[in-house]
This record gives structure tokens, sequence and C-alpha cells, in this order.
């Protein structure tokens, strides 16, 4: 069974955020990880705390584009526009695009509808969007995938915030799932142990995952890690899905693990 992680972050700088490792994370670091984890693929999406990060990714996609691709961003400024899209995806290695839309001027931008031009480029492209949103945001992304049928969603973490433990963790899930009826949106179950209040298996979880599976199914689910703020070992992530939940086996496990995800951002 092939596995691909749904996020991972490669960077060489500083300035990483508490949450996160404190040391650059490197193509060397990830390929060693991915290796002792059995993870045969990784997305890349380049931090947004390193100036030089798609610089980094790029690099990474050429020498080893049978194990990193990206979904890549770039400021949401007065200066970004359709040809930002178009430049970004030239990019080697580069599948698609991924926003976090949680400071002021992009959650401004949001919900006053003033990145229709995003979602307008990136489906004239067929490229993939993966957003970080707040919970209480997620309706706007129905509105969105329903105006732009032909842009595919990928909705990061479960849009789980990154200090949020179980229950407090899934308290938006009924938007969460709700937008399972748009069939151009899918999920990232990545980042999951975070909100776990148990050690590893992580069994406090699997309710929340199985609510989610239910909803999305296995094509539209898919398996990460953002391993750079994991308090546990890349192995710990893989085996927690692979083999510690007991309805998830078969084709299901191997669409959810990696399968799926290449379909859907188009990683051939």
């Amino acid at each position: 069974m092939e596995i691909v992680d749904a996020q991972i972050h490669l960077w060489q700088g500083d300035g990483a955020p508490p949450h996160h490792r404190q040391q650059p994370y490197l193509i060397e670091d990830a390929l060693a990880g991915m290796d002792a984890a059995g993870v045969q693929r990784a997305v890349n999406c380049p931090a947004i705390w390193d100036s030089a990060a798609h610089t980094y990714a790029v690099e990474a996609a050429v020498r080893h584009p049978d194990r990193f691709a990206t979904l890549g961003w770039f400021p949401l400024d007065e200066h970004a526009g359709p040809a930002s899209v178009d430049a970004l995806l030239a990019l080697p290695g580069m599948l698609g695009l991924r926003f976090m839309l949680a400071a002021p001027d992009a959650i401004a931008a949001l919900t006053s509808g003033g990145l229709e031009w995003l979602w307008e480029a990136a489906q004239r492209h067929e490229a993939p969007v993966a957003l970080m949103v707040l919970p209480e945001h997620l309706p706007l992304l129905d509105g969105i995938a329903g105006r732009f049928p032909g842009m595919r969603l990928l909705v990061d973490h479960l849009a789980v915030l990154p200090f949020l433990a179980l229950p407090q963790a899934a308290a938006h899930f009924d938007g969460l799932l709700a937008l399972a009826a748009r069939p151009n949106i899918a999920v990232k179950a990545s980042g999951v142990p975070s909100m776990a209040t148990d050690a590893y298996p992580f069994r406090s979880t699997h309710d929340v995952l199985r609510r989610t599976f239910d909803a999305f199914g296995p094509e539209r689910m898919f398996w990460g890690t953002d391993i750079t703020r994991m308090r546990c070992t890349w192995r710990e992530c893989v085996t927690a899905f692979t083999e510690e939940i007991p309805w998830l086996g078969g084709r299901d496990l191997e669409l959810v693990m990696g399968r799926a995800l290449r379909t859907w951002i188009g990683w051939h």
C-alpha cells in the first residue's frame, strides 16, 4: 500500500511558530522520517514563516519528484491577482494552492467576497485549493464550492485549530460534515493526534474520524500528519490509521492513506 502524507512543511530559515518544531525542517530530515515510517510521498505546503520556502519547495520537487509535490501560496495583498496563480502553478512540482485564511486581512477578503478572482483562477487551471479557515467560516466554503464546481477544495486538519483538544476541538463538526454535500470538497484528516485526549493509538479520536468517514467517504478523506507539530512519531501517525482503527481496511484504507489524495490533487 502506497502511503502519501497530505501535509508537511519544509523550511530552511528561522521563525517557526511555537506549536511547530523550532529548527529548520530540511529535505533530508523529511526523507529520513518518511523512510522510517514507511511513507512514500508527501505534499509539501511551504512554511508561511520562511520567505524562501517556495524556492526550497521547488528544489525538493526537482530533486525528488517521486517523493515531494507542492501546494503553494502567495501573499493575498494588493499585488495579488490571477497572474499570481499563473506564475505559481508554473513552478516545477506545484500541483495546486494552499492558504491560511485566519489573519484579519485574509478573513476580511474571505468574508467580503474579495477572493472571487482566486477561485476563478483556480477553476480555470483545474487546480486544487487547500484552505485552513476558522470554524465559523466553514459555511462560506459551501457557497464557494457551489459557485465554482470545477474547483476542488481541501479543508486542512478537519478545520481543527491546533491548540484545541476534544471535545472542544470538534465543536464545529456539524458545520464541517455539512460540506460533504458538495462533491468538490474534501478534508485532510491531518494533525489528528493533536486533538487526542489519550496517548497512542489515540482512540479518543476514533468517533470523530468515523463521522468524517461516513460523511465524506474514502475518496474525500485524506490521511496526513503536519509532522513538525506532532508529539508522536511519524510511524505512530501511520499505524494509528493502518493498524488501530478497526473499521478502516481494504480498499477504503488504501484510498484514505494516499490513493484518493493523489487523484484529488492530480499527482500522477
